[in-house]
């Protein structure tokens, strides 16, 4: 994990704080549990332990200190019952992999690449594609399964995958050593 906290802190702020306002109605409370956040962080990152997703894991820590502070002071409402911390990561976990998609894609052969994105992304039905690209209907749908191969290839050569004990994704990053995702990677951080 990058202990770097006021670029972690710069990076994720903002959405740490709307993630805290909407589950806390006074602004002062709500600014002051962002504050026990950045304080969690810096004490943990002074303790020097590894994280493998920061995004989720600061979540959990504004998360912890919402339900700490509901549990200490009981004019905060309550949270929502059926509200589930791994339900919220999971479909960060998700969305944040989904953004990668297409440059996964994109380094597949073309061949491949644009019958999977085509069938995968766009939704073409396969016999649209192979009119579209000159290809018969088996030769399709035999590139999108192969496609659909080496995309399975890229995501495992590239990416860490946190997973529950039910199978539900919780984490996700990219190798340090998969460097043109990296690249991309460094891209959607400047945006």
């Amino acid at each position: 994990m990058n202990c770097d906290v006021p670029a972690l802190w710069l990076a994720h702020k903002d959405a740490l704080r709307n993630y805290i306002r909407k589950r806390v109605p006074d602004e002062a409370q709500a600014a002051d549990l962002l504050q026990d956040v950045l304080l969690k962080v810096y004490g943990f990152c002074q303790a020097r332990s590894g994280v493998a997703n920061i995004r989720s894991w600061l979540f959990q820590i504004a998360h912890n200190a919402i339900v700490d502070a509901v549990r200490k002071n009981r004019r905060l409402q309550p949270l929502d019952e059926g509200f589930d911390v791994e339900a919220e990561s999971e479909s960060e976990a998700y969305q944040e992999a989904a953004d990668y998609i297409l440059p996964m894609i994109q380094l597949l052969p073309p061949a491949y690449a644009e019958p999977l994105r085509l069938a995968d992304v766009e939704g073409v039905k396969q016999q649209d594609i192979a009119r579209q690209l000159g290809l018969s209907l088996s030769a399709t749908k035999s590139r999108i399964q192969r496609g659909r191969e080496m995309l399975r290839d890229v995501f495992t050569e590239c990416c860490v995958l946190e997973i529950d004990a039910q199978g539900h994704l919780l984490g996700f990053a990219i190798r340090s050593d998969c460097g043109s995702l990296q690249t991309y990677k460094q891209t959607l951080e400047k945006k």
